[in-house]
């Protein structure tokens, strides 16, 4: 499968970020052979001002970045997963779609909001159901996860448990002392504790790290972003998930949780 990342930063603006996802996806072509597409948390519409009312910005799910979305994906003949806010009743949902060129596939709605580091996600948006959400793309099983769900190593287990051997994780990750190290350390971590891919995108810029990269599943960086917009591409490998669960297979080896 191969995998690419889309960096970008996003605006308070949905208009203005559509049209930059367009120009920025202008550097692929069908022919490039992209599998999956993963754009980063909140692609949509930025979560602006810690105060910021994100419901009038929040959109059904067949609205105008869907079928942003679908168009792209329609085009370069691949599946795409983005981060969005998706419109409720009440507070809206943080909201992973998963688009292909016959449209919305699948959703996952962030289950851990980030009420840390001085932030309180909950206060703006609703929490998902407390379910592993994992889908089939290009064949693969896909475990998808957001952001500050990187912090929970026991919701990657479950979707490993539910078959996931490639975890998707769009984010916007803030900024901050040690906030860089926590990506790189906490997503290798993820890989090599469950022996499986991980392709992080992430939003870059002056208030989020950037940094989007895959790593294998023995820990080991394929390829990593700096912090400007950019896309960025691997390979990963059905095979190199089985060799290394055949070398280390701890999954296997568990007696507490299995």
């Amino acid at each position: 499968m191969r995998v690419a990342l889309v960096q970008l930063a996003s605006a308070t603006d949905s208009a203005t970020n559509r049209a930059a996802i367009t120009a920025q996806l202008a550097d692929l072509a069908a022919d490039d052979g992209v599998d999956l597409v993963v754009l980063p948390e909140a692609a949509m519409y930025d979560f602006g001002a810690t105060d910021l009312d994100l419901a009038p910005a929040a959109e059904p799910l067949d609205g105008p970045f869907v079928r942003l979305l679908t168009a792209e994906a329609s085009r370069l003949g691949t599946t795409i997963v983005a981060g969005m806010f998706e419109q409720t009743d009440a507070l809206p949902y943080n909201t992973l779609a998963v688009v292909d060129g016959d449209g919305l596939q699948a959703t996952y709605r962030k289950i851990h909001l980030y009420d840390s580091f001085g932030y309180r996600e909950s206060d703006r948006l609703t929490p998902g159901e407390v379910a592993p959400v994992v889908v089939q793309i290009a064949g693969r099983p896909v475990g998808l996860m957001t952001c500050y769900d990187l912090r929970f190593p026991e919701h990657a287990r479950a979707l490993v448990d539910a078959g996931a051997e490639l975890l998707v994780i769009p984010a916007a990750w803030v900024a901050g002392e040690h906030k860089l190290h926590h990506w790189r350390t906490l997503l290798a971590a993820r890989a090599i504790e469950n022996t499986v891919h991980v392709a992080a995108s992430a939003q870059g810029g002056e208030r989020y790290t950037g940094h989007s990269l895959v790593i294998d599943p023995w820990g080991s960086t394929l390829v990593e972003a700096e912090n400007d917009a950019a896309i960025v591409q691997a390979v990963v490998d059905a095979d190199e998930v089985t060799r290394a669960r055949d070398v280390n297979p701890s999954l296997a080896n568990r007696r507490i949780g299995a």
